[in-house]
């Protein structure tokens, strides 16, 4: 993966640092753009594809930490490079262990910080994602793309993000609002029906045209995903 090819995520809610750290890796040929904030950035790394997140730790709305364990619950596994001014084999080990690739202590050396990015995307490229099979229904999520046997299913950026989350937790029930905070932005209240909605698209996609059932309602608590795809 060439830089020209990769785009980065900033998430950091110094101003000047963020947009100094976004002039600096355009300059070396990456696609960069900047959340302020870690609410922003989730749904930002949720809507958008990114091939690396730059994060700091101590963000408001949603600090490092959390974000590193929303993203990666909910099955998104862009590499996350931690740049924080907090120092300490505590706060690298919490980061690594929510689900950070690597640390990076400010100030930094921007050499350093581009080496660094550099070598994470080439590890990722490195590093297919599993391939999520249930039955007949499988999810390629590097290729991103769905199929029922040989038949291939068209999905929204959404859709896909939400069928992979179930499938990740198949055999188990997901309630409404695991699948809010995971899949959309955590700001949804309980009282939005777009889960509802979408569950409805997918079942229209990849069970009812197959005769399947693979996504159970358990009422008054939430949703499960057959690991028998249906």
């Amino acid at each position: 993966m060439n830089a020209g090819s990769a785009r980065l995520l900033v998430v950091e809610d110094e101003e000047a640092l963020a947009t100094a750290l976004a002039e600096g890796l355009s300059a070396e040929g990456f696609t960069v753009e900047i959340a302020l904030d870690g609410a922003s950035g989730l749904a930002l790394a949720r809507e958008r594809e990114f091939d690396l997140i730059l994060l700091d730790l101590l963000l408001p709305r949603v600090n490092g930490f959390k974000f590193c364990a929303l993203l990666r619950r909910a099955g998104n596994w862009t590499p996350v490079l931690v740049l924080t001014a907090k120092q300490g084999e505590l706060d690298e080990a919490e980061a690594l262990d929510t689900g950070a690739d690597d640390f990076l202590s400010k100030p930094f050396s921007f050499i350093v910080l581009v080496a660094r990015v550099r070598s994470l995307l080439r590890r990722r490229r490195l590093e297919r994602p599993p391939t999520l099979v249930a039955g007949d229904l499988v999810l390629d999520t590097a290729e991103h793309r769905c199929r029922r046997g040989a038949t291939e299913i068209e999905l929204t950026r959404r859709e896909f993000a939400l069928l992979e989350f179930l499938m990740r937790r198949a055999g188990t029930v997901v309630r409404k609002r695991e699948i809010l905070d995971e899949v959309w932005d955590w700001a949804f209240d309980d009282e939005s029906n777009i889960v509802e909605v979408y569950v409805g698209y997918l079942r229209r996609k990849v069970d009812l045209p197959f005769g399947r059932a693979a996504i159970r309602t358990v009422r008054g608590v939430g949703y499960r995903f057959e690991q028998s795809g249906g």
